[in-house]
């Protein structure tokens, strides 16, 4: 890598915005260096996933790139499948079945599987797993676990548990996404079936279990289980104090706040937001004003959900 190429991705690195973008392209393509394939390949990745705006340009780039890569069909398939537009991924990813000599991947498949559950098109979802199983991707952890996640959007709860059952050595991020289909699909007993058979969890493990209880309204089963919690993060006191308030319980979701910052636990947006939602329900305008002065004193003003949610308890409180 020469210096120039070194100079422009370290710009493009930093950049943030489309108009940047296109200057770095601009300068990019006066030096000869738009021509460089990992260059143009990260320009591209940049473009279709880094910037929100910037979807369109990256597929204007590729269009004009001369023989893509299988790498810049999957960031391509990649920044649509999270899109508002997912059916544009099944697009490229059509265009490079046919155009390009290279096949699929397994990045391929996730990032296409991923485009079919934010469709929640069983049929096309199917379809991909019958491709993956002929390129023999299926078994893959990556694409596996993409598989699980697809049947579960698509409320194929038995579907998402065969596959499963058919990895060969499923690691823990299959076993989160396997109990997370299960609540998805408002499988409860199955969630808890599955949680007990984990041979390891990570702390995400326990917190999709707590997130799946609070959402199913099974609070009591949440908080006999937060208390059996060898470890918990900020995530895990925010799934409690947004699932308590969110249920009408906003003393059990106070108690949970204050627990949290006796036991020096840094209060993350959606725990804040979450507490504050419930001071507006209750209408608990002097914790309310604790809280205030918490956020100011701890430097939280600048994140706008928070001072939105300040504004809703205040108005809700009838102090305006």
């Amino acid at each position: 890598m020469n210096s120039t190429e070194q100079f422009c991705i370290s710009l493009l690195r930093d950049c943030k915005t489309l108009k940047n973008v296109k200057q770095i392209h601009a300068h990019a393509c006066k030096t000869g260096l738009a021509a460089d394939p990992f260059f143009a390949g990260n320009l591209l990745l940049h473009c279709a996933v880094s910037i929100s705006d910037a979807l369109d340009y990256a597929r204007h780039l590729f269009l004009h790139t001369p023989n893509p890569d299988v790498f810049m069909y999957n960031t391509l398939i990649r920044g649509f499948s999270n899109s508002d537009s997912p059916q544009k991924s099944l697009i490229t990813y059509s265009e490079m079945r046919r155009e390009s000599t290279a096949p699929p991947d397994s990045f391929s498949f996730a990032f296409i599987l991923k485009a079919a559950a934010n469709l929640k098109s069983l049929r096309v979802g199917f379809q991909l797993h019958c491709q993956a199983l002929a390129y023999g991707l299926d078994t893959h952890l990556f694409v596996g676990t993409t598989l699980i996640s697809m049947y579960a959007e698509c409320g194929c709860v038995g579907s998402a548990q065969k596959v499963f059952e058919e990895m060969f050595e499923p690691n823990v991020v299959a076993w989160n996404a396997v109990v997370t289909a299960c609540f998805r699909c408002d499988d409860v007993k199955g969630a808890e079936k599955m949680f007990e058979r984990m041979p390891f969890r990570n702390v995400m493990s326990w917190n999709v279990m707590l997130a799946g209880y609070t959402k199913a309204g099974e609070l009591i089963l949440s908080k006999k289980l937060f208390h059996e919690m060898p470890m918990k993060d900020d995530v895990s006191w925010s799934t409690m104090i947004v699932g308590f308030a969110h249920s009408g319980f906003f003393e059990e979701a106070f108690g949970f706040f204050r627990e949290l910052r006796r036991v020096g636990v840094k209060p993350n947006e959606v725990s804040l937001t979450g507490v504050l939602s419930a001071c507006a329900q209750a209408g608990a305008y002097e914790f309310g004003k604790i809280l205030h002065g918490y956020i100011e004193k701890a430097g939280l003003v600048w994140i706008s959900s928070v001072n939105n949610a300040l504004l809703d308890t205040y108005s809700k409180c009838g102090n305006v």
